[in-house]
């Protein structure tokens, strides 16, 4: 299951993860009212305003602005809320976006230049490990640089009988070029990233980018989260996260009867659905335009 960014970045903090401030509104009266409580406990006046969909490139496509006034939090809220949000992740017609995030502006002037990176945490299925990914060159797509900087690309394996070890993190900081106040920090960062991927039985937790502030503290400035299904019972409160207008209607509309429909993805010619009798269950499967045999109607 999905989260947006605002829920994502909730857990996170839960597990002592360093997010920045932010409020999710609905309409442009609270995206106003997040923007002057964030402006006030921030002490800056400038906010981002962040269409929340479940899609990446949310920024290319125009859902992420900088105001630097609070009439320009409402006209950039103004301007995001309800558009139909196209990014390299959408189709073409794109998605509607119902949420915004009043955040923080977290990079501001200091004593030393800002820095940003990349790091996920999922399982590597080939050997049946979790394993930390990470890049010094964050804030951009992953695959940009697995393409073009392979080299910058670093992996962590962990070991699920010890967990994360503390010199695993230590090699990350050091990775990703880092020392002093930062590297301490990023140690502890990515401990609690871990933490939260366990402890939130996530099956994909992705921050990019991954920001070292002009005072050296360590940052999620963005984060895509995907709980894994199987494990949700043990997770209510992260079940009422869940948001049926960002998944597919027919999808939603098949699991209120109990039924799992799916498109193939690659060809979309084909769709299985399965019924599930309290007996037996039924598989039935389609082509396009063909109808099922009667028997089994």
């Amino acid at each position: 299951m999905n989260l947006h960014e605002y829920q994502a970045k909730q857990i996170l903090s839960s597990f002592g993860v360093p997010v920045p401030l932010g409020i999710m509104a609905e309409t442009v009266e609270q995206a106003v009212e997040a923007a002057k409580s964030v402006q006030e406990q921030s002490g800056s006046q400038f906010c981002v305003v962040k269409a929340q969909i479940h899609a990446g490139g949310r920024g290319k496509g125009g859902g992420v602005k900088l105001a630097k006034s609070l009439e320009d939090a409402r006209e950039k809220a103004s301007n995001i809320l309800g558009m139909m949000l196209v990014t390299p992740q959408t189709s073409k017609e794109g998605k509607l976006v119902r949420k915004v995030l009043i955040q923080q502006d977290i990079y501001y002037p200091g004593a030393s230049e800002t820095r940003e990176f990349y790091i996920s945490l999922l399982l590597n299925r080939a050997l049946g490990k979790v394993m930390v990914m990470y890049s010094p060159e964050g804030g951009m797509d992953i695959e940009e640089v697995a393409e073009h900087k392979p080299d910058k690309i670093f992996l962590e394996v962990i070991d699920r009988k010890v967990g994360l070890q503390p010199f695993q993190c230590r090699n990350i900081a050091f990775n990703l070029g880092l020392s002093g106040e930062s590297f301490k920090n990023m140690v502890k960062f990515v401990k609690g990233l871990y933490d939260a991927y366990m402890g939130a039985d996530l099956a994909l937790l992705e921050i990019n980018p991954v920001l070292k502030t002009s005072d050296d503290k360590i940052m999620a400035v963005d984060c895509k989260m995907r709980l894994d299904q199987n494990a949700l019972y043990r997770h209510p409160d992260y079940v009422a996260m869940r948001d049926i207008y960002e998944e597919d209607f027919a999808e939603v509309e098949a699991g209120q009867y109990n039924l799992i429909c799916k498109l193939n993805g690659k060809r979309r010619v084909a769709w299985l659905m399965v019924l599930v009798l309290p007996w037996q269950p039924w598989i039935l499967s389609s082509r396009v335009g063909e109808s099922l045999p009667t028997s089994l109607m």
